[in-house]
């Protein structure tokens, strides 16, 4: 890898982690700031390799080159912040380090992060945060090589063909001693086990953040898991999500001590046909690959209320009904058309009787086909919750 600038083996260790399991990394200048990292097979190393290529460690700069590297075996003699060995945490200590100073959980290394300000940057434009777009992680901070708020963004991180950008981090505050850190796989509980599959969790959460696998568990009905773009991702799920009834179903989320999620070669069949597990690295319906599509996203919780666009231009109410019919979940009981400012697609809002339906609605509504009257490729209808409480009567133009 190539043009990392200031950073340390914690960062590279970070960035990698999410594609698998990290043996060893070494940090070398050479024509720059270059840095080799050691997998525990091929698989994670093609993983990273496809995931990275071309991120942004930070915003606008610090962009990744990654090639396959000739050794078989990185040789760490000392770990420090240009080279770790982390299955041997005491190379080059003549004795046991205490946990005091820096580092947590026995490491003699810094935080990697300092404590999150909010959801800011490129994961969403209304967060709190002066910017409205990102790399991996925020601009470094002034007085260290390391990194700043915390955002897992940009590049592939934000949904595309990356991983998640942070899945070592406390999405809680900054690492305390002796405690994991934590990962950006979701643990979802109480699913309606007739009436969800991997697709319509997708369509859920993927207003929160980018969703990379889906992997429900056959030992435990209604259960899934999800990888998501990073940590933070996971946490905006859990606080809007968390307890959200649908389908007669309470779902509750959780964290999981999980990096990631392997694939899973044969997955069993969901009662509706459809596959336990789904990779969605690369799917264009992630709404954060890159810092300008990040930044039009809207956080918010769910509503009776939800906001429609990316349909086709002169759209009727009867067309939109039919897509919940076809879902045999309940219609909205109010739609409006916003005023088109263009002739290439169309908006507006769809108003339920309560949060459920509309819950519902979206998890099957959403990524829904609508045909186009001038092409033969279908418009792709996307569903967000609206911050509106209602439907004024009257639109302004």
């Amino acid at each position: 890898m190539k043009g990392m600038g200031r950073n340390e083996a914690d960062v590279v260790h970070t960035i990698c982690q999410p594609y698998g399991n990290v043996l060893r990394i070494v940090i070398f200048k050479k024509n720059g700031v270059q840095a080799m990292v050691e997998f525990d097979g091929i698989d994670p190393a093609t993983r990273a390799r496809e995931g990275l290529q071309g991120a942004d460690i930070y915003s606008g700069c610090c962009t990744l080159r990654i090639e396959y590297a000739k050794p078989t075996k990185l040789n760490v003699y000392k770990n420090d912040a240009e080279s770790w060995d982390f299955t041997n945490p005491n190379v080059g200590m003549k004795e046991p380090q205490n946990t005091g100073g820096n580092g947590g959980g026995g490491s003699s290394r810094p935080p990697l992060l300092q404590e999150p300000r909010g959801f800011g940057g490129g994961m969403n434009g209304q967060m709190g945060g002066p910017r409205g777009s990102g790399g991996l992680f925020n601009s470094p901070m002034p007085d260290s090589g390391l990194m700043g708020g915390g955002q897992g963004q940009g590049g592939p991180f934000m949904g595309g063909a990356g991983g998640p950008g942070g899945a070592s981090l406390s999405a809680m505050g900054q690492p305390q001693p002796g405690l994991p850190q934590q990962g950006a796989v979701l643990m979802v509980y109480g699913l309606n086990k007739d009436k969800m599959n991997a697709d319509r969790i997708f369509n859920l959460l993927c207003l929160y953040g980018n969703i990379v696998r889906i992997k429900f568990l056959k030992t435990k009905e209604g259960c899934a898991m999800v990888q998501m773009g990073d940590a933070l991702a996971v946490e905006r799920a859990v606080a809007n999500l968390n307890n959200t009834t649908f389908f007669g179903c309470k779902m509750q989320l959780g964290y999981s001590k999980q990096a990631f999620l392997a694939d899973v070669q044969q997955p069993y069949d969901l009662p509706d046909g459809t596959p336990s597990f789904k990779d969605y690295m690369g799917n264009k319906n992630n709404r954060f690959i890159n810092p300008e599509m990040a930044s039009k996203n809207r956080i918010q919780p769910p509503s009776k209320i939800l906001h429609f666009f990316n349909t086709p231009p002169g759209l009727d109410e009867d067309t939109l009904k039919q897509v919940f019919m076809e879902g045999d979940v309940i219609e909205p009981k109010s739609i409006k058309l916003f005023p088109s400012k263009t002739e290439r697609s169309s908006s507006g809002l769809l108003e339920f009787s309560n949060i459920s339906e509309a819950l519902e609605a979206l998890v099957v509504g959403n990524h829904a086909p609508i045909p186009n009257p001038n092409s033969k490729f279908p418009f792709i209808m996307k569903l967000c919750f609206s911050s509106s409480r209602h439907i004024p009567n009257k639109m302004a133009e």
